[in-house]
C-alpha cells in the first residue's frame, strides 16, 4: 500500500544490418517478425491514456513496461536472467540475457527494428505469434511509451558478436542504429530518464515499490534470475557496496503463498497445488488455509495483476466450492448443520494465487485488469477440481480440518448476517439515523464533501470548530477502533465504531451472495480523511482504520476515496513572524532563516492546536497536504496488515526495527 501527495500540496511546498536473423526452433524472430502499427505523435499529449496517470504509479510504470519485455523473452524460454538498477540520478538501467532486439533493416518502414520498436507505438515481437505466443504488459505499446515519455533513451542490443547502440531524446532517434564493439553476450540493455516535463510531480523511483514488484515476477516466473540494485543507497555489506537484492525462485507460486502467508498460522501440512495445461491454456495455482478470517485471492493473467479479478477468478471459485461441497456432504461433517453453507464459507481463510497464461486476453473492467475470457473459466475450474480431489484424497487429516474450518465459517456468517442486517437497516435510513457524534456538511453533493474520521472527541471539538461547514463533515471516533485482523466478521459489524463509520458513509455491505461486496453508488463523500495525532498512537489508529478499510472496504481504496491528512510536527514562532514545519529538517531550517532567537513548539496531538491553526495547516484545501491511499501492490498490502496487525510478533518486530529509523518516538 503506497501513501501518494495530492495536489492540494503545492501551495505549501516552498549502421544496421540488411538482415538479422535468429533461430527459435522452428521459428525465426527477425526484423520482419517486427509489425508497426500507428505512430506515436500524442503519447507525449495524452500520457495517461497509456501508463495510466502521470504521478508515481505512472512513473513506476515505466519500469515495470521495459521489465515485461524481458520477461516476455523468458516466458518464451529465452532468457533467465533479469537486472534493474536506478541509478544516481533516477534514470533507469534494466538488462536481460534474451535474444537482443532484432536490428536488421525493416523492409516496410526503411529503418532498423530497433527503431521501430523503440518509435512506434505498437510495433513489435508481441503481435507476431510466431515470436511470442504469450505476453505480458501493454502488448507491444510499453517500450515505445516509455521512450516517448523520457528525456532521454539509450538502447543497447548484444547479438550476432556485435554491440549495436541507438539513444533517442523525447522519443526521437539521435541517429541510426550503429555497432560500437564485439561481444560474445547477448540481449538489450534500456536506459532511460523520465520526463521531468511529463512528470512534473516527480522522477523519484522508490526502490521499495520497485523491488515488490520484481520479488513477485520472480515467483511467476520460476527458473529466471531478477534482480534489483539502487545506486542512490550505500551498503557496506553488499557485494556491489549499494543496496541490492537478488531474486529467484525454484518452486514459483508454491514459493508465494508461503511468503504470502509467512505471518499466519497454516491450517493444513502443506501448499496445496497444481502446474499443468487444461484445454490449451496453461493454469498455475497455489493455496493454503490458515486460522484466519480473512480471504486473500490473488490472479494472474501474463504476469498481470488482475485486481478486477475475472473468468479465471470464476474458475477458481466453482471449482472449489463444488469440489470441496461434494467431499463435505459426502463426509457426513454438515449432517448437523441448520443452513446451507456458501461460497465465501468455503473460503475464509484461504490464501491463494491463480495464474493463468492466455494468448489472446480480453481485459474488461473500470481499470482494465479484468480477465473476460470465457474459455478461461472452464479450463481453471477443472483444474482446481482435479488438484483438490486428489489432494483430500491423499490427505484425510488436512480434509477433515478444512471441513471444519468451512463449518465454524458458515455459523460466523450467520451470525455476521444480522450484525450487518442491523447495520444495514441504520443506513439506509434517512438523515435521521446518522450517528449523533457526526457532524454534518450542509452541500449534498457526494463529489464536493469530504468527511474526517478525527481521533478522540477533543480533537474533533476543535476540527467541527475550524472546519469550512459547507462541504466538511466531522466523524470522531472513540479511542482505538477494533483490529479486524484478528476479529471475527460478526465482532465487525457489532463493533459501534465501525457502525458508525458505515452508516455516515452511506455505504451498503454484502449479501448473502457475496458479503464483501461494498456498495459505493450511496457514498455520501467523496474524500474519507483519517485525521490522527502526529505521534504513535496516532500512527496505530491510522493503521487500524486503514486495516478496516482495506479488509472490509477495499473498494473505497481502489476508487480513491481516501485519504491522510498531515498535521505538522512544529510552530516556529520569531516575534509575530511564524511558521509551521512538517518534519524535523523543516524545522531547522526555518529556525535558520530567523537568524536565532525562536521559539519552537511540538505539537503532540491535535488537541493541542486549536481550531483556527487546524484549519491552516490541515485542513484547508488552498494549504494542506492530503496523502491519498492506493493500492500499489495487493499482494505485499496483504502481506504487511497481516504481519503489522496479525498474532505473529517476530515478523512485525523484525520489520518494526528494519524501519524504525523512519519513526518518531516522544520521549
Amino acid at each position: 500500500m503506497s501513501e501518494e501527495a495530492n495536489k492540494e500540496d503545492e501551495n505549501k511546498k516552498n549502421e544496421p544490418l540488411d538482415s538479422s536473423k535468429e533461430s527459435t526452433g522452428s521459428k525465426e524472430y527477425s526484423a520482419d517478425s517486427i509489425q508497426a502499427l500507428e505512430g506515436m505523435e500524442h503519447v507525449r499529449m495524452r500520457p495517461s491514456m497509456y501508463i495510466g496517470d502521470v504521478g508515481v504509479r505512472g512513473l513506476h510504470h515505466l519500469v515495470y513496461e521495459v521489465v515485461d519485455n524481458s520477461i516476455d523473452e523468458a516466458m518464451g524460454g529465452h532468457c533467465d536472467s533479469i537486472s534493474v538498477i536506478i541509478n544516481e540520478d533516477n534514470s533507469v538501467t534494466t538488462r536481460d540475457n534474451g535474444r537482443g532486439i532484432p536490428v536488421g533493416m525493416h523492409k516496410k518502414e526503411g529503418v532498423s527494428a530497433l527503431e521501430v520498436v523503440m518509435t512506434k507505438i505498437g510495433a513489435g515481437g508481441k503481435f507476431d505469434k510466431d515470436s511470442y505466443k504469450v505476453s505480458g504488459g501493454l502488448h507491444g505499446v510499453g517500450v515505445s511509451c516509455v521512450n516517448a515519455l523520457s528525456s532521454h533513451l539509450t538502447a543497447t542490443v548484444y547479438k550476432e558478436g556485435k554491440i549495436w547502440r541507438q539513444e533517442y531524446a523525447r522519443g526521437k532517434a539521435q541517429y541510426p542504429v550503429k555497432t560500437i564493439g564485439e561481444t560474445s553476450e547477448r540481449g538489450t540493455e534500456v536506459t532511460f530518464m523520465p520526463d521531468t516535463q511529463i512528470f512534473t510531480q516527480t522522477i523519484e523511483y522508490s526502490y521499495e515499490t520497485l523491488s515488490n514488484r520484481m520479488r513477485e515476477l520472480s515467483y511467476l516466473n520460476k527458473g529466471v534470475t531478477i534482480s534489483i540494485m539502487d545506486k542512490r543507497q550505500k551498503d557496506k555489506d553488499s557485494a556491489s557496496g549499494y543496496v541490492e537484492e537478488v531474486f529467484y525462485s525454484d518452486e514459483g507460486l508454491k514459493e508465494f503463498v508461503r511468503f504470502l502467508d509467512s505471518n499466519r498460522e497454516q491450517l493444513t501440512q502443506g501448499v496445496i497445488s497444481m502446474e499443468g495445461e487444461k484445454n490449451g491454456i496453461p493454469v498455475e495455482v497455489a493455496m493454503v488455509y490458515n486460522t484466519s478470517y480473512t480471504e486473500n485471492l490473488h490472479s494472474y493473467v501474463n504476469n498481470i495483476n488482475t485486481h478486477e479479478g475475472g473468468t479465471h477468478l470464476s474458475g477458481f471459485r466453482r471449482g472449489l466450492t463444488g469440489t470441496l461441497k461434494k467431499y463435505a456432504d459426502t463426509s457426513g461433517m454438515l449432517d448437523k448443520l441448520k443452513f446451507e453453507v456458501q461460497g465465501d464459507d468455503f473460503r475464509e481463510g484461504l490464501t491463494a494465487i491463480i495464474s493463468v497464461k492466455v494468448a489472446e486476453p480480453q481485459f474488461e473492467g473500470q481499470t482494465k485488469t479484468k480477465l473476460g475470457n470465457r474459455e478461461v473459466t472452464s479450463a481453471v475450474s477443472q483444474a482446481v477440481s482435479e488438484m483438490l480431489t486428489n489432494y483430500l484424497e491423499e490427505n484425510p487429516d488436512d480434509a477433515k480440518v478444512i471441513v471444519q474450518k468451512v463449518i465454524l465459517a458458515a455459523q460466523a456468517r450467520h451470525a455476521a448476517t444480522k450484525a450487518r442486517e442491523m447495520v444495514q437497516r441504520k443506513t439506509v435510513m434517512s438523515i435521521g439515523g446518522l450517528p449523533g457524534k457526526l457532524s454534518d456538511c450542509s452541500d449534498q453533493d457526494p463529489v464536493n464533501c469530504e468527511v474526517f474520521l478525527v481521533e478522540g472527541d477533543s480533537a474533533g471539538g476543535t476540527a467541527k470548530q475550524g472546519r469550512d461547514r459547507n462541504f466538511q463533515a466531522i466523524l470522531p471516533l472513540r479511542g482505538k477502533i477494533l483490529n479486524v485482523e484478528k476479529a471475527m466478521p460478526h465482532r465487525v459489524f457489532e463493533n459501534e465504531e465501525i457502525k458508525n463509520i458505515y452508516t455516515a458513509l452511506g455505504v451498503t455491505i454484502g449479501t448473502d451472495d457475496d458479503s464483501k461486496a461494498l456498495n459505493l453508488e450511496k457514498l455520501r463523500y467523496h474524500k474519507v480523511v483519517i485525521m490522527c495525532d502526529a505521534d504513535v498512537d496516532g500512527s496505530h489508529i491510522e493503521t487500524l482504520i486503514l486495516t478496516f478499510f482495506y479488509r472490509y472496504m477495499r473498494e473505497l481504496i481502489e476508487s480513491g476515496h481516501v485519504y491522510i491528512a498531515t498535521p505538522p510536527l512544529y510552530l516556529v514562532k520569531k516575534g509575530s513572524k511564524k511558521r509551521y514545519a512538517w518534519n524535523d529538517q523543516e524545522r531547522d531550517e526555518i529556525a535558520d532563516s530567523y537568524s536565532g532567537g525562536v521559539s519552537i513548539q511540538r505539537y503532540k496531538g491535535l488537541g493541542e492546536m486549536n481550531a483556527e491553526q487546524l484549519w491552516d495547516t490541515t485542513m484547508n484545501p488552498g494549504f494542506r497536504t492530503l496523502r491519498q491511499i492506493t493500492i500499489d501492490n495487493a499482494t505485499e498490502a496483504d502481506r504487511i496488515f497481516s504481519m503489522l496487525m496479525g498474532d505473529e510478533v517476530p515478523p512485525r518486530r523484525e520489520f518494526i526495527e528494519k524501519n524504525a529509523v523512519y519513526a518518531n518516538i516522544d520521549a
